[in-house]
């Protein structure tokens, strides 16, 4: 079971403050280890009360491009956490946080936190497009050699959780093509290219030429780098999280399968081949929404994992997937709706519904219990509890 591991199986900090409270842990700011989507850092004690399998080793910077290794408290709407130092945010009249990339106060805020709301979004600051002057290199800003400061904070990470028994995911970085969450930059204080989602998607059908330039540099540049961590780490993670691009939506997916084959399947397929024939990670692949008809691509690009297994989308029913798939994919959620049933249901339900799951894709392993998507704001904790409990129950352990 994985919940903290990666930024696409995590829990709000709201609710790993609502977690302490109701085991009873040490009170305390929960430190909010990615402000984008406001996740809190799931600490050793609530992983072990929650009866958590999995951690995770995460990048030094956030998504706003500061360092999260050194915090200062924050109170958020009533809560009081811990952000990185380098969180600086403006409260505008109307109650909208904005956010600064690098905390670089004389830059353009990238993200905005409207009231009522509980995370970021990202505010595109798109420069005007000129087709004649457009450079690929423009959008390969983010991307180069990883640092030395980058490759000692990932050492001492992974050395940190080193004999844990714990299954440790990992998220390097660099290897996400096109994922729409990164495409805007909210971590550059000046992105340039084509950075506005729209214009982005436009741009998969009507300037693959350009999109190709990018990915390629960009799949070179992320296997020199994903080399040099392998050299420092060895085979001490069991599973890299590689890229978070969406590609379906609730009832349809963003692009054909001829499309995907296209454009994205030589470059995973480059940097899986490259994994597998110099590691011993997996290959984990999250897209949201109907993506059933892209399995077969997922599996011949060499994907090990999928998540976040979106059942209620349009395509995903369980049984069937568990049925075509189970041999060859790592279900890496799929456990719970977190549209309906983990928010809004009863405690019963919730249990309900995680038992049924279990049933259907646990058996003959391949497995790893996780919602859909993280865990939101405005959960209750008696139906995280729930939840939990109904796992326990199902694997047959007593856990307190």
């Amino acid at each position: 079971m994985d919940f903290g591991g990666t930024a696409v199986t995590g829990v709000h900090v709201s609710c790993v403050a609502a977690l302490r409270r109701y085991y009873g842990l040490a009170p305390g700011p929960v430190k909010v280890h990615e402000p984008y989507q406001m996740l809190g850092l799931v600490e050793d004690d609530l992983r072990a009360a929650m009866g958590i399998d999995v951690t995770g080793v995460f990048p030094r910077k956030t998504m706003f491009g500061s360092s999260a290794t050194d915090w200062k408290e924050w109170n958020f709407r009533g809560l009081d956490v811990l952000v990185p130092t380098d969180f600086r945010i403006k409260t505008e009249p109307n109650g909208d946080i904005l956010i600064y990339p690098e905390g670089d106060e004389t830059a353009a805020p990238s993200g905005r936190m409207p009231m009522g709301s509980a995370f970021f979004d990202t505010i595109v600051r798109q420069p005007p497009i000129d087709d004649e002057k457009l450079d690929p290199a423009d959008n390969l800003e983010e991307f180069g050699p990883i640092s030395a400061e980058d490759l000692d904070h990932i050492e001492r990470s992974v050395r940190a959780i080193a004999g844990s028994g714990y299954g440790v995911a990992a998220s390097f970085g660099g290897t996400a093509f096109g994922d729409i969450a990164l495409v805007p930059a909210p971590f550059l204080k000046n992105p340039k290219g084509i950075r506005d989602v729209t214009e982005w998607y436009i741009s998969t059908r009507t300037r693959r030429g350009y999109i190709h330039s990018i990915f390629e540099r960009q799949c070179e540049l992320g296997i020199e780098n994903l080399a040099r961590i392998h050299q420092r780490i060895g085979h001490a993670v069991d599973c890299v999280f590689l890229c978070g691009t969406d590609f379906g939506t609730q009832t349809s997916s963003f692009c054909s399968v001829p499309t995907f084959r296209e454009l994205w399947f030589p470059y995973y397929k480059r940097v899986n081949d490259w994994v597998h024939a110099n590691t011993a990670w997996k290959c984990f692949k999250h897209s949201c929404g109907s993506v059933e008809r892209f399995f077969e691509s997922f599996i011949e690009a060499g994907f090990d994992i999928i998540n976040p297994v979106q059942c209620s989308a349009a395509g995903m029913e369980p049984g069937e997937l568990k049925r075509k798939y189970g041999s060859r994919l790592v279900f890496w959620g799929g456990g719970v709706d977190t549209q309906k049933t983990l928010p809004f249901g009863t405690p019963r339900q919730v249990r309900e519904e995680v038992l049924r799951r279990c049933e259907i894709f646990a058996p003959g392993g391949g497995f790893v219990f996780n919602s859909i998507h993280n865990l939101q704001a405005g959960t209750p904790v008696e139906n995280i509890a729930a939840m939990l409990d109904a796992v326990h129950q199902f694997n047959g352990v007593s856990h307190v």
